[in-house]
């Protein structure tokens, strides 16, 4: 951070006037004439080989899918089509049917768009329907795999013209029509406005495991024909498919061969009976206690699972880690199709897979990549019974981590919850339906983890911040929303601790920028309406908030307190709560729980192995760590030591902090709220970023490092990725998606003050994020541990890897180390 004497007074009246000049240049303008909407287009990418951002491009237009011609086809044109795709754009274009020819109408021929254009139909083109191509000159597209901010994946199943996109189960038996997942019933599929039935004449199990696999279950079971028989004889049927014969192996009934009725379809099926199904649920989704008890016991037989999600923002979507020789690894996306997909999914007690995914789309995972080429034929039992390839170190990089979005069965959550009040459909006052009554959410110990659950039960996404709502105080009917105290300490720049010799000025500059910061801010939120902070709004003697305002005109009663998840929840009713005896400290409107929700996040690893490089003992003299103990990052016996005499015995390494998700990781503290540190001249924007310690093999603590609020700013990124964050001259902080913010051991506070600490084995952790401030994708990976021994004049650390690398079973083996009887590591 540089210093604050490049702040002056003039510089401070100018960026005053600069604020208010933009303020006044951003005032929302007359909305202009809008045309009348036009036809409803929808996009797909289909063919194959293809990846989740790039394919074969079709629209449906008219009721009809159909494919765009190769003529005169620019990049101009594949820009338009990719943000229709939900896409910030494209790299690229194929021609002559690269991803395959289509089928059907070929809706739009020498299109020529500039690129900027909102609507492909807004472009140049000889009309709709207008062709003299063939499908050997379809056109595809290759789009940048960065998706638009909020933008909702259609999941469109490739039908080819068949028409069958919809697909349910309808109970019939009383208790199951009450009931949720519904596990049995009448095949029925979308037919013009209403439902028609399919003909069971033929009907056999493999049809029967394509169905539960597009209802979210992972096998198929018999049923009582018997019975439904009975039922059938007194309804008046609609059939509308006959023939039907799957393979097993398909994603959708849609790919199966069957034939449709023609003419008078309610008396048209020989059986006189509709097809029936009964699937068995996965674990997350048994219903009865004995089911549940049964499948516990069968998860018991079989040990620890070998393969796993990671990374999804909801259940049953996520990257595809497996456990090879006691480590967990990822999976290369070479040949990864809707097959292989299907086997995990199944494997993992969800249905089939609704998509494939490529190219790292739940962020790239860590260590190894164990497997590659894997080619499942959709049968097998387990993603290892699949033929594969074993990885070389040339062949793939974790860019091309393979991911799966798995169908899983319909529970209905998403009708028990709503956002009131917010801008978006993102963010909002969390209310929640108990009963026929809607009300809100006590914010008592109201936390990402919590607020992570409502944005999974909603569809949302992740939880960018976890919030509390309450009316703003002054009779507007908006509503302000708080992120919590941003109090800060920590350091990052300073290399060498030396006391203060004297009171520099700047210091009080420093402040002086951010307090006018903070009130341009206001100004620009009292105008427009957008986020700021206030200090106005609170009561003295708390520290700066972020604040928000949202239409609190509708207003609820509080019907749910005491909410207390694991973070893993699909309902927000799963997690701990103190049902109907309500308990909350205020129980005003001021006092709802609210959030603002995200489709991406960051995830924060740190690279244990430079842990292990570097770690060293150093004994470093008292009068050199005055500021370290301004910024508390000395144990609590170093008040009693006899200041300036003596030394401290520190515990230094470097750190090396990675994001591997899809998003930036930023403070949740503004810049108008960050504190400026005098001792090491700079400012921090965190409370809390790591903490450091040493444990017993009991997990016993005996030494706590420094809290460390650094300043986060991008050291180094991957080849092809820029820098965007350094915290030098009040610059923004965070960390950019495929950058790691470095800490090297020479760093004042990069350490663990080990002074009290006697010899013996222990464990050195390191947890990123601990109180989980800031939102991430994968809250598991943020902890590392390493063995060390400590014989009282040097110390061995090795075995470092991140909290959840390794099996079980390896898991225990470094929980229970005995400790070394040499120096040597074995």
């Amino acid at each position: 951070m540089g210093g604050c004497g490049s702040w002056a007074w003039p510089e401070l009246l100018v960026l005053l006037g600069s604020a208010w000049l933009w303020v006044g240049s951003a005032q929302p303008t007359p909305s202009s004439p809008t045309h009348a909407p036009g036809p409803q287009l929808r996009f797909r990418l289909a063919g194959y080989p293809r990846k989740h951002n790039e394919g074969r491009v079709e629209v449906f237009y008219n009721d009809e899918w159909g494919t765009i011609c190769d003529d005169d086809f620019t990049l101009g044109n594949a820009h338009v089509l990719c943000r229709h795709l939900g896409f910030v754009a494209a790299t690229g274009w194929a021609h002559s049917a690269k991803y395959g020819k289509g089928v059907g109408r070929i809706w739009l021929d020498n299109v020529n768009c500039a690129g900027s254009e909102k609507s492909i139909g807004d472009c140049k083109h000889r009309g709709w329907g207008n062709s003299d191509c063939s499908h050997e000159e379809d056109a595809g597209v290759v789009c940048k795999d960065e998706r638009i901010p909020g933008f909702k994946d259609s999941n469109v199943i490739e039908t080819e013209q068949s028409h069958v996109e919809e697909v349910r189960l309808r109970p019939v038996v009383s208790g199951g029509r009450r009931q949720l997942p519904v596990t049995e019933g009448i095949v029925e599929v979308r037919y013009k406005d209403s439902w028609a039935q399919i003909c069971d004449q033929g009907w056999h199990s493999h049809n029967s495991r394509v169905v539960c696999g597009m209802m979210g279950f992972p096998a198929e079971k018999k049923v009582n024909r018997n019975f439904y028989k009975l039922f059938t004889e007194r309804q008046q049927l609609n059939y509308r498919l006959h023939s039907v014969s799957c393979t097993g192996t398909e994603v959708h009934l849609s790919m199966c061969s069957f034939e449709f009725y023609r003419g008078n379809s309610s008396a048209a099926c020989g059986s006189g009976m509709p097809a029936v199904v009964s699937c068995v649920p996965g674990p997350l989704f048994a219903t009865g206690n004995a089911h549940k008890k049964k499948q516990r016991q069968q998860q018991q037989q079989q040990g620890q699972p070998r393969i796993r999600l990671k990374g999804g923002a909801r259940v049953g979507e996520g990257r595809v880690e497996v456990l090879k020789s006691s480590e967990w690894g990822t999976i290369c996306d070479d040949h990864w199709n809707l097959q292989s997909a299907s086997v995990v999914c199944r494997e993992l007690g969800f249905g089939s897979a609704k998509e494939a995914l490529t190219g790292a789309r739940m962020g790239q995972g860590t260590g190894p990549i164990h497997l590659n080429e894997v080619q499942c034929r959709g049968t097998e039992k387990s993603l290892w019974n699949c033929p594969f390839r074993n990885i070389t170190q040339e062949d793939c990089k974790h860019s091309e981590d393979a991911a799966v979005r798995c169908n899983i069965p319909y529970m209905g959550y998403e009708n028990l919850i709503r956002l009131a009040g917010g801008r978006t459909e993102f963010e909002g006052r969390v209310e929640v339906k108990r009963g026929s009554k809607w009300g809100t959410v006590c914010s008592d110990g109201w936390t990402t983890k919590e607020a992570m659950v409502a944005c999974r039960q909603l569809g949302l996404g992740y939880s960018l911040h976890a919030v509390t709502v309450g009316d703003s105080g002054e009779g507007t009917g908006d509503a302000l929303v708080s992120t919590g105290t941003m109090g800060l300490h920590g350091d990052r720049w300073g290399q060498r601790d030396t006391p203060l010799t004297g009171q520099d000025p700047c210091g009080q500059l420093g402040a002086w920028a951010a307090v006018v910061g903070g009130l341009a801010a206001a100004w620009v939120q009292v105008i427009l309406g957008s986020p700021a902070t206030s200090a106005a709004t609170h009561p003295a003697s708390l520290p700066p908030q972020e604040t928000w305002y949202w239409d609190a005109s509708n207003v609820t009663e509080m019907v749910m307190s005491g909410v207390k998840c694991a973070g893993h929840e699909m309902s927000l009713s799963h997690c701990q709560h103190h049902g109907a005896s309500l308990s909350c400290r205020n129980t005003g409107t001021r006092f709802a729980a609210g959030v603002i929700c995200s489709e991406t996040a960051s995830d924060l690893l740190l690279h244990a192995p430079l842990v292990q490089e570097t770690a060293y003992i150093e004994d470093r003299p008292l009068h050199m760590l005055y500021c370290a103990a301004e910024e508390n990052c000395l144990a609590s016996s170093a008040r009693l030591a006899n200041w300036p005499y003596g030394h401290r015995r520190l515990l230094r390494f470097s750190s090396q902090i990675h994001n591997r998700g899809r998003a930036d990781f930023r403070p949740k503290a503004g810049r108008h709220s960050w504190v400026w540190h005098e001792c090491h001249r700079h400012y921090h924007s965190m409370d809390i970023f790591t903490h450091y310690d040493i444990l017993t093999p009991n997990g016993t603590k005996v030494a706590e490092g420094h809290k460390a609020s650094f300043c986060l700013e991008d050291t180094e990124c991957e080849e092809d990725v820029a820098k965007r964050y350094e915290c030098a001259n009040f610059g923004e902080q965070g960390i950019t998606v495929g950058c790691w913010d470095l800490y090297r051991h020479d760093i004042d506070c990069q350490w663990i003050d080990i002074t009290d600490v006697k010899p013996g084995n222990y464990i050195l952790q390191v947890v990123i994020n601990p109180n989980f401030e800031v939102a991430e994708s994968d809250f598991t990976n943020n902890a590392m541990k390493c063995n060390c021994k400590y014989d009282g004049h040097r110390i061995w650390v090795h075995s470092c890897h991140i909290g959840d690398a390794l099996s079980e079973e390896a898991n225990k083996r470094f929980e229970q180390y005995p400790g070394q009887l040499n120096n040597q590591i074995s």
